[in-house]
């Protein structure tokens, strides 16, 4: 076992991972690792620069020398590039998408990867991301992988676009989000699957609490 603690939570793009990681990681105050962030802003910087999303070593140079620090916000964790508050910046669907090309390069996961390692420490870290329980801590004790329907995640994300008042396609957003877990689930590097020793709890069905009770009831038994 790792020590200190270490909850990984992977799975798919709408899983409902992310708010429930945040929600872990303050009920039992341990720290929170947002990994979808760092390819997010590799993507961001790229994006800004010009970058084609496949020149594998100008992306793992970014990678390789970002300036970013993750700070305590009433909601998670607020992401900074060189100072600059880039938190609602990564969450935009062009760079999400963009992240998820951005992640599927072997020079970019290896240029990040002691990065993500270096957040285990005391208190303990919640791990939120693809491959947290199969590439990033593997020995980690407790591993859970949170899925639900496509349509389902499809239709949360129209709901949280709407709410801000974007205009957008739900047939689209499905698309999308089918695009993309055909290209995380099938990339060579660290494909999205659930690790051989992960929990998977299908949210389709399921309220964030009653998720976060399942998972806070697993901690307990591990």
């Amino acid at each position: 076992m790792l020590n200190p603690l270490v909850i990984t939570i992977d799975g798919p793009s709408g899983s409902g991972k992310g708010t429930v990681s945040q929600r872990i990681a303050q009920t039992l105050g341990l720290r929170l690792l947002d990994s979808g962030a760092l390819y997010r802003l590799v993507a961001l910087v790229a994006t800004r620069a010009d970058v084609a999303l496949d020149d594998a070593s100008a992306l793992a140079a970014i990678a390789l020398n970002l300036d970013i620090s993750f700070l305590p916000a009433e909601s998670g964790v607020k992401a900074q590039l060189a100072g600059e508050d880039v938190s609602l910046a990564i969450r935009a669907e062009s760079i999400g998408l963009a992240a998820s090309k951005v992640a599927a390069i072997q020079s970019v996961r290896d240029a990040l990867l002691a990065r993500q390692r270096a957040f285990a420490v005391e208190p303990g870290l919640v791990a939120d991301g693809r491959d947290m329980g199969t590439a990033v801590f593997p020995a980690a004790p407790v591993k859970i992988y949170l899925t639900a329907s496509a349509e389902e995640r499809a239709n949360r994300r129209y709901n949280q676009l709407k709410a801000k008042g974007e205009s957008v396609s739900l047939p689209r957003l499905l698309e999308d989000i089918q695009a993309r877990d055909a290209r995380d689930m099938n990339r060579q590097v660290s494909p999205l699957k659930p690790a051989e020793d992960a929990v998977i709890i299908d949210s389709s069905q399921m309220g964030i609490d009653e998720v976060q009770d399942a998972i806070l009831a697993i901690v307990d038994k591990r």
